[in-house]
């Protein structure tokens, strides 16, 4: 027998009617910028009347009913009332505001009527029919005959409006922010919509994948005059649907590196050259390769980090206009990698934490998704090396036609991503290269030569390694030996170590097992390391007191150099000596490392 569905669970009508009237609003091309920098509150408790619908403030705040039950209809109604409200700047001081109000109601009952958009509800009908008149026509007309000698129920006695006017707060967006201009924006897409609708190009209002927007003319921009970039930008497509952009939460912009797609939000209301520079931090994503250099760490803190480096480049290249929303930009920050920028916000999460990329506020604009299908890497370049590619022959494309200036840090970075990345087993051992220098050999007479057999008289030496150099030649293996760590994990550590120990003429190395307790296995032959170590332990990651057993030896060289293996799961660890971490890929420390980190593919 099916389980009938609690009733906490289900969506109750008012609230569902309320958020299709939303969504109305969010795919209109001429209210959906004024709907992204608005703020809708539904709760108990706001500033919304209990016989009214829907109140606005001059600070673009709209506090709606959170009870009504009305249509979807009446409810799209109600909010494009109160968003036309801020569009057309009716927040002004007057002597008389009721009548004000009524008059400004007036006048938007009119202009929703001729666009025939939502249905209005019974309390924002006229008493009788209402002509073509501006505010102030109203005004003068309502302020001679007063409220009272109007039978209109919303400027009756008991009428309160609609505009509340609070103390002004600035936000993030609001500097140097119009309403205004910002549904002159909307009116400007909705007629350019309309005509494309008429003209076959969409097939409805509100598409705007094949219209002249002002993502499309930046893009063909990047394509045309900037050849950095242009590669890039041509093998991308740009989404700019609102309701996309809504449900995937993204707030301006952000990048699908896997299925090759900008999602561009039309409500954020960007003009071409914003559009420019917000087109340019994504492809920069792409180029450089944030989403795979990330190695395990957070994802929203490391685009917080990539996004400084990128918007400081941006900005001192010119290239289009600082957006006033989603944009990280701090100009001490200057000259630092995004890497050296994450291990500074690791440290202060609290002030980090709730910054605005162009995906939101605590979001991401680079997007994470599995690889698609087409892009199969045995029958040719994958899509890594494709894009350090494009950037690359862009970088070169730029130069030849002197097309700009480019920052240092930039040009380096391009450069470095382009080249493959180096094997976490080659750079492992350039770390023994640093600590293990070849053995001199040295010519002794303490032990004879060979060929002294066939003449004993004459004395010959021998060559043999230097006993000196010998001393102190070992290093120390603290090995996560939790329950978590992978098992073939610790079989290919232990075997590069193990190569690579024997390689450079170690005779002995310190193995030390991290668990719950500290397990000493003694110095051990490199040769047995791989083979014949039994791993104890297989319980809990704590590695501190292995490294303090290490640290306190006395039969320990106190310059040897420590190599930690663990998966990441473990908490912060006190090291006093050279050392490194190896690691396997997608994982991360939970502190900013001192020492260099290795991972393992």
């Amino acid at each position: 027998m099916a389980k009938k569905k609690s009733k906490k669970s289900q969506i109750d009508p008012a609230t569902k009617n309320f958020n299709r009237g939303v969504e109305i609003l969010h795919r209109h091309p001429m209210f959906a910028p004024l709907l992204y920098h608005a703020n809708l509150i539904r709760r108990q408790g706001n500033l919304c009347p209990e016989k009214a619908w829907a109140v606005v403030t001059n600070n673009g705040d709209i506090h709606c009913h959170p009870t009504r039950r009305g249509s979807h209809l009446e409810w799209t109604y109600v909010l494009a009332h109160c968003l036309l409200h801020l569009g057309f700047e009716h927040f002004q001081v007057k002597s008389q505001p009721k009548i004000w109000n009524a008059s400004c109601d007036r006048t938007l009952y009119k202009f929703l009527t001729d666009l025939k958009l939502g249905q209005a509800p019974e309390e924002y009908l006229p008493a009788s029919s209402t002509i073509a008149r501006d505010e102030e026509s109203w005004y003068r007309q309502l302020s001679e005959e007063g409220v009272l000698k109007d039978t209109a129920s919303h400027i009756s006695s008991d009428y309160h409006g609609d505009l509340v006017f609070e103390r002004e707060r600035i936000r993030h967006w609001q500097s140097n922010f119009s309403w205004s201009a910002c549904l002159g924006k909307g009116l400007t897409d909705a007629v350019t919509s309309a005509v494309d609708v008429a003209g076959g190009k969409s097939a409805y209002l509100g598409d705007t994948s094949s219209l002249n927007t002002t993502a499309s003319r930046a893009k063909a921009w990047f394509i045309s005059s900037y050849p950095l970039l242009g590669a890039l930008a041509s093998n991308f497509k740009i989404i700019e649907d609102p309701l996309i952009c809504q449900r995937r939460t993204i707030s301006v912009a952000a990048v699908d590196t896997q299925s090759q797609e900008i999602f561009i939000n039309p409500a954020a209301g960007l003009d071409e050259y914003q559009a420019r520079f917000v087109m340019a931090h994504e492809l920069l994503h792409v180029g450089l390769r944030h989403d795979t250099r990330r190695e395990g760490r957070d994802p929203y803190y490391w685009n917080v980090a990539c996004d400084y480096v990128i918007n400081s480049w941006l900005v001192e290249m010119g290239v289009g206009e600082l957006p006033k929303m989603g944009v990280l930009y701090d100009a001490d920050l200057k000259g630092l990698s995004a890497e050296a920028i994450y291990d500074r916000i690791v440290t202060d999460l609290r002030r980090y934490r709730k910054l605005a990329t162009l995906g939101g506020i605590g979001q991401c604009d680079i997007l994470e998704r599995g690889v698609p299908e087409w892009w199969n890497c045995s029958e040719g370049m994958d899509l890594d090396d494709f894009y350090r590619r494009c950037l690359a022959q862009g970088l070169v494309y730029h130069h030849e036609g002197e097309r700009g200036y480019l920052p240092a840090g930039l040009i380096e970075e391009i450069r470095a991503v382009s080249q493959p990345p180096i094997r976490w087993d080659v750079e492992l051992a350039k770390w023994f290269d640093n600590y293990f220098a070849p053995i001199v050999r040295v010519r002794s007479y303490a032990r004879p030569s060979r060929r002294q057999a066939a003449t004993p008289n004459i004395p010959r030496p021998r060559y043999v390694p230097d006993a000196t150099a010998q001393e102190g030649r070992t290093f120390g293996v603290v090995l996560d030996t939790s329950g978590s760590m992978d098992s073939k994990l610790l079989g290919k550590a232990l075997g590069a170590i193990s190569s690579y120990s024997v390689a450079r003429d170690v005779p002995w190395v310190r193995v030390v097992f991290g668990d719950a307790i500290a397990y000493d296995a003694g110095y051990l032959a490199p040769e047995d390391i791989a083979d014949k170590v039994q791993v104890k332990g297989r319980g809990g990651t704590v590695l501190q007191p292995g490294i303090n057993l290490l640290d306190q030896a006395e039969n320990f060289p106190k310059t040897a150099p420590l190599l930690i293996i663990t998966d990441g799961y473990c908490d912060r660890l006190l090291i006093r000596r050279e050392h490194a971490f190896l690691l396997p890929t997608g994982s991360s420390l939970p502190f900013v490392p001192k020492g260099e980190v290795f991972r393992i593919k």
